[in-house]
């Protein structure tokens, strides 16, 4: 279900008005790819908190003065594959990088130069997910 400003999840009901715009934003978005509501939620405040600690001043600001979000607001036609929402996320080694990827998806979300930091994004993918994290040793194969 679509969210606006003055319709929207009771979790957002104290965030200072930028967060609770970009959670409602994100949440829409992702209801929109096909996530259900009790999913899309958590996920949302938990990027919505990320970006508003890293977002810089003057893209808070164009944020801002964006439109609000409302119910009706067009997201992308690109259906995500719900069928991987519960799937455990993998942290694996190949040609000189640590790889992030959900178990059963297509490509790799992200690679860093360390294990740590591959664990650490897939900690906050599994945790947004609800799902676990499954670290490979450097010379194992994943099983993707």
């Amino acid at each position: 279900m679509p969210w606006d400003l003055k319709d929207y999840p009771s979790s957002f009901k104290n965030f200072e008005l930028l967060l609770k715009k970009k959670a409602i934003e994100i949440a829409n978005a992702l209801v929109s790819e096909g996530y259900p509501d009790d999913r899309a939620i958590p996920i949302a405040i938990s990027q919505s908190k990320k970006w508003l600690d890293e977002a810089t001043d003057t893209e808070k600001a164009a944020f801002k003065k964006m439109a609000d979000p409302k119910k009706t607001d067009k997201h992308s036609d690109k259906k995500i594959n719900t069928d991987l929402l519960d799937n455990d996320v993998l942290v694996f080694y190949k040609e000189n990088r640590w790889y992030v990827q959900t178990k059963n998806a297509e490509k790799a979300v992200d690679s860093f130069d360390t294990k740590e930091q591959a664990i650490e994004r897939a900690k906050e993918i599994a945790e947004n997910k609800d799902s676990k994290v499954v670290a490979y040793k450097k010379d194992e194969e994943p099983n993707t």
